[in-house]
């Protein structure tokens, strides 16, 4: 934004220093005129008339110049001792401030690994400086975040077309190749990279809280996600075990849906085939209600499962099948329970496999009239 310029702030400072001492000496001489005024017999008034006025004493004319006179050199000090006092304790007093400027216009230059670190005791420039060097940090993280998002996302969209191009190379070399059985790969490589189109688009949305909220239950939610992947469980030989209560609860059915989907999903998937079990349950608490997702499965290490809600982290221990899905289906999950003001936790069973707590904000009491 274009804006005149104008006098600084130190400027402006050291003049309402100079002018409010001088302000003050102004006050204190009227005050002193009016007690000469008007209690000219005061043992205070005469005495100071003898101490100004001197042999003039007798007269009041004497005495009132004389004291005009020493008036206007008190003003003249005043003015001149609140201009330099002012300019330097205002220099002082805004030394934080410049450093504080000096770090935002090296961030806005796209620097945002400078802090500024701010010494000395808590006053309001340093909450300042801590909350300014507090959102850089988060700004840096969230950064580096979008830029490994951005570079991951790249690689998992070229990895489709490279194999498509791969693939229709060697048939146009290989005119009498099997067509039958390179449609049936470009039909499989094609549907994965729409799936990861659509999650990326599912992502981009929880992320930009873009959705209506209704009043729902948590726990028709994770009935109707558990009896939608019951087909699959079966094909793998899994048992999936629903249970809970009444968890009411504020945001978008389609997201809270995909949010529940993903995770019995991804509890089949990373399962032990044939003899695994997957539990999903629901709870209600006096301020929010939880949702639980636990699998059988391999034993994973605390450094693997912090990982697995980062975009494209599919866990390189976990066990690989053909649906094995995209790897955003946690980093999803992760969003949209943030988008609903809710928090994810993840956490390996010592038997081996996950337990997956997604806690959301309770909804309120709903009257309807």
């Amino acid at each position: 934004m274009a804006r005149a310029p104008g006098l600084s702030v130190r400027l402006k400072l050291t003049l309402s220093y100079a002018g409010f001492l001088v302000l003050a000496g102004a006050v204190l001489l009227a005050l002193w005129a009016l007690l000469l005024h008007y209690f000219p017999h005061a043992p205070m008034i005469r005495d100071a008339k003898l101490g100004i006025g001197g042999a003039f004493a007798p007269g009041r004319s004497p005495t009132q110049r004389a004291f005009g006179r020493a008036g206007i050199a008190v003003l003249v000090f005043l003015l001149v001792f609140g201009l330099l006092g002012g300019w330097i304790l205002a220099g002082r007093m805004l030394a934080p401030l410049t450093r504080i400027t000096d770090a935002t216009r090296t961030a806005a230059d796209g620097s945002l690994s400078h802090r500024i670190r701010l010494p000395g005791r808590r006053d309001e420039f340093r909450e300042l400086a801590d909350a300014f060097d507090t959102m850089l940090e988060r700004l840096e993280a969230h950064v580096a975040e979008q830029q490994r998002f951005a570079a991951n996302a790249s690689h998992e969209l070229r990895t489709p077309l490279a194999i498509t191009q791969t693939l229709l190379d060697v048939a146009r070399n290989d005119r009498n190749g099997d067509t039958g059985e390179l449609v049936e790969r470009l039909h499989f490589v094609n549907t994965r990279a729409i799936e990861l189109t659509e999650a990326l688009l599912l992502l981009s949305r929880a992320d930009q809280r873009s959705f209506t909220r209704e009043h729902l239950d948590l726990s028709l939610i994770a009935e109707e996600a558990s009896e939608t992947l019951l087909p699959l469980a079966e094909k793998r030989g899994l048992t999936i075990e629903t249970s809970g209560e009444l968890t009411p609860t504020v945001g978008s059915h389609a997201l809270l849906l995909q949010l529940t989907t993903n995770l019995v999903h991804n509890a089949i998937v990373h399962n032990l085939p044939g003899c695994g079990t997957v539990s999903v349950t629901t709870s209600l608490h006096p301020e929010s209600v939880v949702l639980t997702v636990e699998n059988t499965g391999e034993k994973l290490t605390p450094r693997l499962v912090s990982t697995l809600v980062e975009p494209f982290q599919r866990g390189t221990q976990r066990m690989r099948t053909d649906h094995a899905g995209v790897g955003l289906g946690l980093a999803i999950v992760n969003s949209i329970a943030e988008a609903h003001d809710g928090t994810v936790t993840l956490a390996a069973r010592p038997a081996g496999g996950l337990c997956i707590t997604v806690q959301l904000p309770a909804a309120p009491p709903h009257t309807g009239r």
